[in-house]
């Protein structure tokens, strides 16, 4: 299973960044989100982006930022992919893509079956797709909260772009939400930290290691 893609995100400091490539993770995810513990200025995640080891695919997660924030992390900071994790239109997604010339991938807040229809509409304008848990109605953040969903809602789904699943993962769960979606990417951020925006070397590396030996998982269906 070592085709699995792990993105690590909300990451905060240089060694955690070192960590996730270590770890054979793909994506390192910087938080452009003043609200959550895991929030990142621009400046700092650009120290974090030039010095993260080669290879490493940057993400910046932005919630219905402005073209003025978003002019200033892209001129910033060395990034691959604009992950857009607020309330952003399908026609807000095209605008960005068009104007910065990067991928963007569109998280999608998933509880009940309605909502996967949503995926089927970003699944046109993204370049890719993050199937998330949507975050409770009070809720300051709109993802990192540690929640999972019922994964048995997107099993056996597909959509014409590569899609992410994110959403309360833990190095213990993520075999199973693998063998139940089939999903070839997996997002964490809570479920590998010492505290908020503090992660565990450790975790990082078992994270990774299950997320790649995960079909031998047996789903609880």
């Amino acid at each position: 299973m070592s085709d699995i893609r792990v993105k690590i995100c909300g990451l905060t400091r240089i060694e955690d960044v070192i960590a996730v490539a270590e770890a054979g993770a793909a994506y390192a995810g910087f938080v452009f989100f003043a609200k959550s513990p895991r929030a990142v200025s621009v400046s700092k995640a650009r120290a974090l982006a030039i010095e993260a080891p080669l290879g490493l695919a940057k993400v910046a997660l932005v919630v219905d930022a402005s073209d003025a924030y978003l002019d200033e992390i892209t001129g910033e900071v060395p990034l691959d992919l604009l992950q857009l994790h607020g309330k952003e239109t399908p026609e807000r997604v095209t605008e960005i893509k068009q104007r910065y010339g990067l991928p963007v991938m569109k998280a999608v807040g998933i509880s009940e079956a309605a909502d996967v229809e949503q995926l089927d509409v970003y699944g046109k304008v993204a370049d890719q797709l993050l199937v998330d848990a949507k975050p409770p109605k009070d809720a300051i953040l709109p993802g990192g909260n540690g929640l999972a969903f019922d994964w048995r809602l997107i099993s056996a789904r597909r959509w014409p772009v590569p899609w992410m699943l994110a959403g309360g993962l833990t190095p213990q769960t993520v075999a199973e939400a693998i063998a139940v979606t089939g999903v070839r990417q997996v997002d964490v951020s809570s479920g590998v930290e010492s505290a908020p925006g503090v992660k565990d070397a450790a975790k990082i590396r078992a994270f990774v290691a299950a997320a790649r030996s995960g079909r031998g998982a047996v789903p609880r269906l």
